[in-house]
């Protein structure tokens, strides 16, 4: 028994010092907000203690164009549509709760419907009447979710390679290491504290075709905004929540004029979601790209910025 115990303490004693070299620690809030939070940015408090990291550009008069980036990214994944619309639309970009410099929701929940809560109040902060929304991934869950519950503030809607559409129980995190694990069981608590930079450049990389996105300073931001105090959990708490593709009889309920965008070699969500979108919304219009992955608007951000703007100019 002592020879036993013995081995345990020392057991445990490799698994702390592993513990304690492998650790990733949370990024300082205020180096953050210096870094990735510097002018047009905004820090609009949504009440309840919640205040959303937002950026609002383009001419006040102009059409509004709302951009709800995808799972562990931030409104920076934007950049490239908001330089190319901004001249022609009010672009409104922000980080959803869990996510980037908006942190963890002070009430404690991050789910899909807590995330279209948070679209609309910011909506209403800014005193918006109608909108375009556009959303990749998990942003294009919520804003398919945001055209069900709030048509009358909607004007369009654009699905970027959007979540929300069923997809076989042998997909679920597949293509993305990050998120395969942050969904296994046990290992998504230790990722709360030990998300080395490596793990995240390599499930952006698998994410897409276009591997020329996949800088040092992008893969930099994805790794530190993760790290932002918070959003470890909360992507915990997400992950760890069963999800549910939404059902034919949903899709039917959007009326809203519908333009979808999909990278044909996506890995994480399957161009078959396209076309399980295009068949439910009546009236949508549908354009997939060769040799482009999930991340769409940055692997071929000027084509879908152009079959953006010339999609909602008739309307604007």
């Amino acid at each position: 028994m002592k020879r036993l115990g013995k081995w345990l303490l020392i057991i445990l004693v490799v698994l702390a010092g592993a513990f304690l070299l492998l650790r990733t620690p949370d990024t300082d809030p205020a180096a953050m907000k210096a870094k990735y939070g510097g002018p047009p940015s905004q820090f609009v408090d949504l009440g309840g203690g919640l205040t959303v990291h937002l950026r609002d550009e383009g001419p006040r008069d102009a059409p509004v164009l709302m951009l709800l980036h995808g799972s562990n990214a931030d409104l920076h994944t934007w950049d490239a549509w908001t330089k190319t619309l901004s001249n022609q639309f009010r672009v409104i970009r922000f980080d959803q709760i869990g996510h980037g410099l908006t942190g963890p929701n002070p009430a404690g929940a991050h789910s899909l419907d807590d995330m279209v809560a948070t679209t609309e109040k910011v909506r209403a902060k800014l005193g918006i009447e109608r909108i375009a929304v556009a959303g990749n991934s998990m942003g294009g869950a919520i804003a398919a979710k945001y055209a069900m519950v709030h048509p009358q503030h909607l004007s369009a809607l654009v699905l970027v390679d959007a979540g929300g559409a069923p997809q076989p129980p042998d997909r679920k995190g597949r293509g993305n290491i990050g998120f395969t694990l942050a969904a296994t069981p046990g290992v998504n608590l230790l990722m709360r504290s030990i998300t080395p930079r490596n793990l995240v450049e390599r499930s952006l990389r698998q994410s897409v075709s276009n591997q020329a996105i996949v800088t040092d300073a992008a893969v930099d931001r994805y790794w530190e905004l993760l790290r932002f105090p918070g959003n470890r959990a909360a992507t915990a708490e997400r992950f760890a929540t069963p999800r549910k593709g939404f059902t034919a009889q949903e899709l039917a309920a959007i009326k809203t004029p519908t333009l979808i965008l999909w990278g044909e070699e996506d890995k994480l969500i399957s161009v078959a979601g396209a076309r399980w979108y295009n068949a439910g919304i009546a009236g949508s219009k549908l354009k997939t790209y060769p040799r482009i992955g999930h991340l769409l608007h940055e692997e071929a951000a000027e084509a879908t910025a152009a079959e953006v703007r010339a999609f909602l100019s008739p309307q604007s």
